[in-house]
């Protein structure tokens, strides 16, 4: 069977600016009236040729909230915020335990190796020409040594938030991977596997993750100032990330987060995320520095 669509709509309203003529894109700056859709599916089977046509209107939905403008993204504070925000997610560098491939989740015991610490020197210098308001961490010891080290030289104080703690993995921590796998083979894999359903006694981890996230991401945007820095772990940066995209702990392991792998994140007024850039790395391997 082959099959064709076509989709047609009628033009969209522009604002009169002066004489010129009207440019692309602009803000509508009363509602605007939903264009209407003409789709038309065209399939074939054999000497059969089957036309159907229907039009979409304002009661209708193309795209979900994209369709929208204004539901086209979340807001992740759902009260306006004094300014547009920029905020930069910066995982820890490489600790013993990342080092050792053991599962670390909330444990304080990893610190920096260093490898790690030469990864935060790098962040840093890759950083230097931005000027960050504020820095956030974790208080795990890996975050708060690659923070420190990230905003050494600048007078305000790291701020440390109990919401930007890695995931509690209970008797998993301290584990290498493969004595895991050996011991609680049923957990780990759920925990490598199906992340979002792995709970302990009825409690689930990434779920506690997610809500974190959310706390975390209010206090930071509620802040003071327009242009903050994050340094935490993997796995709530993950939560951080998908939050701000709207997705679900199912999608936690959609993409990775590398050792001083940079994120940034854009915020309107409303607290809608916007992701500007996701996981960069050159300053890892070159003296790359980032403008942004």
């Amino acid at each position: 069977m082959n099959s064709r669509l076509i989709l047609t709509t009628t033009h969209l309203p522009f604002n009169s600016i002066s004489d010129k003529p009207p440019k692309f894109p602009q803000f509508y700056t009363s509602p605007c009236p939903c264009p209407a859709f003409q789709v038309q599916c065209c399939s074939s089977s054999g000497s059969e040729l089957t036309l159907t046509t229907g039009t979409v209107g304002k009661e209708g939905s193309v795209t979900g909230g994209a369709y929208d403008f204004s539901k086209a993204t979340t807001s992740l504070t759902r009260k306006l915020l004094s300014s547009p925000k920029k905020v930069t997610l910066v995982r820890h560098g490489l600790s013993t335990w990342n080092d050792e491939k053991r599962v670390q989740g909330s444990s304080n015991l990893s610190i920096l190796t260093e490898t790690g610490i030469m990864q935060a020197e790098k962040c840093k210098k890759a950083l230097v020409d931005i000027r960050f308001d504020q820095c956030f961490s974790s208080p795990i010891s890996r975050a708060k040594t690659t923070a420190e080290i990230l905003w050494s030289g600048r007078e305000e104080p790291v701020i440390f938030l109990d919401s930007l703690k890695e995931a509690h993995l209970f008797h998993l921590e301290g584990m290498k991977n493969v004595e895991a796998m050996q011991r609680y083979p049923k957990d780990h894999r759920a925990w490598r596997e199906d992340p979002s359903n792995f709970n302990v006694n009825g409690v689930y981890p990434l779920r506690q993750v997610w809500d974190a996230a959310s706390v975390a991401w209010k206090e930071i945007l509620f802040t003071p100032g327009e242009n903050f820095l994050v340094v935490t772990h993997k796995s709530i940066l993950r939560a951080l990330i998908c939050t701000a995209l709207g997705l679900g702990p199912e999608r936690f392991r959609a993409f990775d987060v590398n050792n001083g792998g940079i994120t940034v994140f854009k915020f309107n007024v409303e607290g809608e995320a916007m992701l500007q850039s996701l996981n960069m790395t050159a300053h890892m391997y070159t003296d790359h520095t980032y403008i942004y």
